[in-house]
């Protein structure tokens, strides 16, 4: 069992270190369900109570709270107890999991001109085309296939049955999920006496580094120009990119959210759930989008958008739509009436 002295982590991590500082440390636990060998946090206040009730050993709180915690254990003070505790688990994390061991296993398929560097790891049943490269540090998981002329940067980790498609490009520090699938032809087709005509998808995906993408998420490949995911970028499970789209830096988007080819999105954007975007509009940065929230149109301020409004046929969908616009000054007129007549 993996244990660390409550003043090892505060000397690794940083903070304050309140209380026992030789308090061994066994695990990281949310405040209801910590125990005296348990690290737990505080990062919002209304959890307060939970902080009093809970029997966390030690206990990761800011300034405001360190008078809460002096009777305690072992507590931690840091100017933001969240982004602490998120540091904690990517240490953690590190001593606790499975070592990396770097090769290629006798089961995978590296064809001739590939670059593998000595220090990557490619797993069982994995495949790395012609003319790849994967850099130093960096992990291809079981039965994901890296295609040719593709480029996986350092230390970037792609899981089980990863696909990189021929060309593409991922940057360093990346984390590619279980089925994520980044190259696929994006979807454009030309229509023709009744049926659709294949039109190839020649570009490729770029992504930059730092980049996290969950699981069975998909990257299409550009049509001329190549899909860029920018630095930082954080995508969720099952989320949609499609052809031609740009993805500013830092941006993040939660799952379902599906974005439509050719529109351009800004930096520090954020996506609930199920939002989508339709095709060939740009977002500028600092843009957040609500949960199922359909985006229609460029969005040239900065803010935070919303709303949901029910299916109907196009037509009465868009009277209503644009008389729904109107309620507000609606509403003034109403009142400004009813005043009158009163």
């Amino acid at each position: 069992m993996f244990e660390v002295r409550s003043a090892e982590l505060a000397a690794r991590l940083g903070g304050e270190l309140i209380g026992n500082p030789d308090l061994p440390l066994r695990g990281i636990a949310a405040l209801e369900d910590a125990g005296p060998h348990d690290v737990s946090f505080l990062a919002n206040p209304r959890y307060l109570p939970l902080l009093q009730q809970s029997a966390a050993g030690c206990v990761i709180v800011g300034a405001a709270q360190r008078d809460a915690v002096a009777s305690r254990p072992s507590a931690i003070v840091s100017p933001d107890p969240y982004l602490y505790y998120a540091r904690l688990t990517q240490w953690w994390a590190r001593q606790v999991g499975p070592a990396f061991v770097a090769g290629v296993h006798p089961s995978a398929v590296v064809e001739p001109g590939a670059q593998v560097d000595a220090q990557a790891c490619i797993g069982a049943l994995a495949y790395v085309g012609a003319g790849a490269v994967v850099g130093r540090g960096s992990t291809v998981g079981p039965q994901s296939h890296v295609g040719a002329h593709a480029v996986i940067g350092e230390d970037t980790r792609l899981a089980a049955q990863v696909v990189v498609g021929e060309r593409c490009r991922v940057g360093a520090r990346c984390i590619l999920h279980a089925g994520v699938v980044i190259g696929a032809d994006g979807f454009g087709f030309a229509p023709t006496q009744g049926r659709w005509e294949k039109i190839e998808q020649l570009g490729a995906v770029r992504i930059d580094d730092d980049v996290e993408i969950g699981a069975n998420s998909c990257v299409d490949r550009g049509a001329l120009r190549d899909t860029v995911l920018e630095q930082g970028v954080k995508l969720d499970n099952l989320v949609h990119i499609a052809h031609n789209v740009h993805v500013g830096a830092h941006t993040a988007m939660a799952a379902c959210v599906g974005i439509a080819g050719s529109t351009r999105i800004g930096a520090h954007c954020t996506f609930a759930g199920q939002a989508g975007v339709v095709g060939h509009v740009q977002i500028c940065d600092h843009v957040h989008i609500g949960a199922a929230c359909a985006v229609t149109r460029s969005i040239t301020r900065p803010g935070s958008y919303g709303g949901m409004f029910p299916f109907d046929e196009n037509g009465v969908w868009d009277k209503n739509a644009a008389t729904l616009r109107q309620l507000y000054a609606l509403r003034g007129r109403v009142r400004a009436l009813e005043s009158k007549s009163n």
